[in-house]
């Protein structure tokens, strides 16, 4: 594994590890910051039948789980694709709930919030990056492509051997057809 790849994914997963852990040890707080979205949210979920507590700090300490497991599943190298799918799913409902810029009127708070909000958009994109990381082996996608490509090919090849050896079948018929009409007469 690259140098790179063995400091960014812990570093990257470092900030859902602490963040799970604090939201677990204050997860009152964070429930009544997380009910206005977790009342949008969970309808829709369940509409799309994926399972979601109703109770806000039931959602917090799920989501506070989630982040924990994803992160030190990213930090150690174990299914880091989809650790990072999972972290970056997790990080946008927290992320709006927890640092709502545009809903806050004092100009500290907006800016703190917008910092915050800031900087989760770019862990965001740093989970889409580590989401898409093959480690230099062939994604889904190429190999699909690659497969198919090697099946046209194949059957052009087998099309053109069935064609030679019809021609050749064709070709041993009429020798023989003319062997027995000489042998007739």
């Amino acid at each position: 594994m690259p140098l790179s790849r063995l400091i960014a994914r812990p570093l990257l997963a470092a900030g859902f590890v602490v963040g799970g852990v604090s939201a677990l040890r204050s997860a009152p707080q964070h429930a009544e910051k997380a009910a206005p979205v977790a009342d949008r949210v969970v309808p829709a979920a369940k509409q799309a039948g994926i399972p979601l507590p109703e109770d806000p700090l039931a959602l917090v300490r799920l989501n506070a789980g989630v982040q924990i497991a994803a992160g030190l599943a990213l930090a150690t190298g174990r299914a880091p694709r989809i650790s990072s799918l999972v972290l970056a799913a997790s990080l946008v409902p927290t992320t709006i709930a927890g640092h709502p810029f545009w809903a806050a009127s004092d100009p500290s708070e907006r800016g703190a919030h917008l910092l915050h909000f800031a900087k989760n958009s770019s862990m965001l994109g740093g989970l889409l990056i580590a989401a898409g990381d093959t480690e230099g082996k062939p994604g889904v996608a190429w190999r699909a492509r690659r497969a198919a490509k090697d099946t046209r090919r194949e059957a052009k090849h087998l099309a053109r051997d069935a064609r030679r050896e019809a021609k050749h079948l064709a070709s041993a018929a009429k020798r023989e057809a003319r062997l027995a009409k000489a042998r007739a007469t």
